[in-house]
């Protein structure tokens, strides 16, 4: 975990969290053993949680706890606004051989953009399903993606489309694929 602080969107990308994951304020709260009013106060950046509270929310939404800190702008002028390649936040779904970066500032568009690195071998057997539009384009490597029971086989420069369809994917080639993922609503 890391020593700084969470970002200044974090109850913003806490209720975004909480909302996509389809659960209510009375739930997260008893999950974390705290009241309704202290987690809608986190929520509106009202009240800071404490590392425990935050490693505690992040099991409960399902969250790598990395994913609320990442290494500060390189100038006050960026916060906000721009990511440098050295500070982008981690997070993602914890599947082994997947790594998943923030390349959007934090979780308060409508939309958020991810870096995701797929090293060979890795795959995702069991489909997922979100109620999100989700594009992806490939910049390097290959990889396998099945879309509502179709599979695919995409290359660099080639891209799809995922609309709340059930999916799964594999880098079977022998590089890392890497794809930038635009996610509507946000997901992380």
């Amino acid at each position: 975990m890391s020593a700084q602080s969470p970002p200044e969107s974090l109850g913003h990308d806490l209720r975004v969290l909480r909302k996509q994951r389809g659960l209510t304020l009375v739930q997260v709260a008893g999950a974390v053993n705290r009241s309704v009013g202290w987690l809608s106060q986190v929520e509106r950046n009202i009240s800071e949680p404490s590392e425990g509270e935050l490693l505690a929310l992040a099991e409960t939404l399902d969250f790598s706890i990395d994913g609320f800190y990442g290494p500060e702008p390189s100038a006050p002028d960026d916060a906000s606004v721009i990511v440098r390649s050295h500070a982008r936040r981690r997070f993602g779904t914890r599947v082994p051989g997947l790594v998943e970066e923030l390349l959007s500032p934090d979780l308060t568009d409508a939309f958020e953009v991810v870096h995701s690195t797929f090293l060979p071998g890795a795959e995702r057997s069991d489909p997922v399903t979100r109620p999100t539009q989700e594009v992806g384009y490939v910049i390097s490597g290959q990889l396998e993606i099945t879309i509502a029971g179709r599979a695919h086989l995409v290359d660099p420069g080639d891209s799809f489309r995922i609309r709340g369809e059930p999916f799964r994917w594999a880098n079977r080639g022998p590089e890392p694929c890497v794809v930038i993922w635009v996610i509507a609503p946000p997901v992380y």
